[in-house]
């Protein structure tokens, strides 16, 4: 792909026909560099506050390393999507796997010579490859025909299981394969993670050919080849002008709160009700399985019956979970089902709410748009998970469950009212799939 002589337009070579080759390739592409990032980060987050703690000396510093992670995480999106809107998801997906690398070396450093700032500092860094691994599913949409988005996006959210399942599993042999070294154990992970990363970041720099979002930009109406629409302000002025972008925000960004925030703190209270390790392990397996390993069957229905009626579903799912979770006393099966359906949950809302977010702004505003939510959602779910203990340890985890589902209020309440307007101008031809 080149630009065209005396225009800003891109000069693509790719037609029609090509088209369903073209996706399949993306798909295969992206899906292999999920499962790899997917691995790359469950296989030391976990072990991040074990090691906060030994670096810092007390555990009242142990979770400052996973809400590090979840800064970067949220300070990255919008750099970020302001890159791909410049060049494309490949220099953008590439350079946040770089950086994920760049902190797992910090990470490891720190542990080396002990010190709790640079450890901070590393884990900050770490959390960019968690935004590219989030930034993929938009990546899936760029080339998606409009009423297949869903399950574009969908596909790669599922592929993200593999490495939610592998990446815990992983980390045992990740430790001890650095024994008799210099290296602490705890830090052997991180060493796997960067290289993993940097694995990533070749794979996605050679084979994501040509680059999805400048080839649906190069096939996209004439009107729509203006650099005008592609800044970090007109991200914010579309999603200003269309209710629906604004309805998806609060559905990626509520449906991410109010799973973090009872997640995080199930744990806790299956411990208080005398439950083993392996048996919360077993919860949060289901858990996990909820939220990636159904996400096709949401991307089927956001684009069969639509994205409002999948949010609706969303809302009522993550509503049934708070309840169970919260009224379980002891229960352990009753938790069980409870963040089952809590995952089940998130998987509506963020393919749905992702899918409309993607039809719901013009065609050259999508990627800053989608930046902004990563940045919305990851910053709200900091402050709800920040939040949960405190909940937690004045009100008890039923009260935790309560304000979670309290949340979703609105965002049903505006889906509610969104479905009963009438649709606006498609931003493209896709957008007449979001009701």
């Amino acid at each position: 792909m080149s630009t065209a002589p005396g225009t800003d337009r891109p000069a693509v070579t790719v037609t029609a026909a090509d088209l369903p080759r073209l996706r399949r390739r993306t798909s295969g592409v992206l899906i292999a560099g999920q499962v790899l990032g997917g691995i790359g980060v469950p296989i030391s987050i976990a072990l991040a506050p074990v090691l906060a703690t030994e670096v810092s000396g007390t555990e009242s510093l142990s979770g400052f390393a996973s809400t590090a992670s979840v800064i970067g995480t949220a300070a990255v999106s919008l750099p970020l999507a302001a890159l791909m809107t410049a060049r494309g998801r490949r220099p953008g997906l590439v350079l946040a796997y770089v950086i994920g690398a760049a902190g797992a070396a910090l990470v490891v450093l720190a542990a080396s010579i002990k010190s709790f700032p640079l450890l901070m500092l590393g884990m900050a860094a770490f959390g960019a490859a968690s935004s590219a691994n989030l930034q993929a599913r938009f990546a899936a949409a760029d080339l998606a025909e409009p009423d297949h988005r869903a399950r574009a996006i969908s596909v790669v959210v599922w592929a993200s299981t593999i490495g939610a399942v592998l990446g815990p599993n992983l980390s045992a042999p990740a430790s001890r394969s650095f024994e008799g070294t210099s290296i602490p154990p705890m830090a052997g992970p991180f060493i796997w993670a960067g290289a993993i990363f940097l694995l990533t970041a070749v794979l996605i720099g050679v084979l994501l050919r040509p680059d999805p979002l400048l080839t649906a930009r190069a096939l996209a109406p004439a009107e729509d080849q203006t650099r005008a629409g592609r800044s970090l302000r007109a991200g914010f002025a579309a999603v200003k002008a269309s209710p629906r972008a604004r309805l998806a925000l609060l559905t990626i960004a509520v449906s991410h709160t109010a799973m973090v925030s009872i997640m995080v703190m199930t744990p806790v209270d299956l411990g208080h009700h005398g439950a083993g390790l392996q048996l919360i392990g077993l919860v949060i397996s289901g858990h996990i399985a909820g939220m990636f390993g159904f996400s096709p069957v949401m991307g089927w229905l956001a684009d069969r019956i639509g994205r409002l009626s999948v949010i609706g579903l969303a809302a009522g799912l993550l509503s049934v979970a708070a309840l169970l979770a919260g009224t379980a006393d002891g229960n352990h099966t009753q938790s069980g089902i409870g963040l089952f359906l809590l995952g089940l949950g998130w998987s509506a809302g963020m393919v749905s709410g992702s899918a409309l977010l993607t039809d719901s702004v013009p065609q050259p505003a999508r990627a800053a748009v989608q930046g902004l939510g990563d940045l919305t959602m990851n910053t709200a779910a900091g402050v709800g998970g920040a939040a949960a203990g405190l909940v937690m340890s004045q009100a008890g985890y039923g009260w935790l469950n309560a304000a979670a589902a309290a949340l979703l209020l609105p965002m049903a309440a505006l889906a509610l009212f969104t479905s009963r307007r009438r649709p606006v101008k498609a931003a493209d031809a896709g957008t007449g799939t979001a009701q």
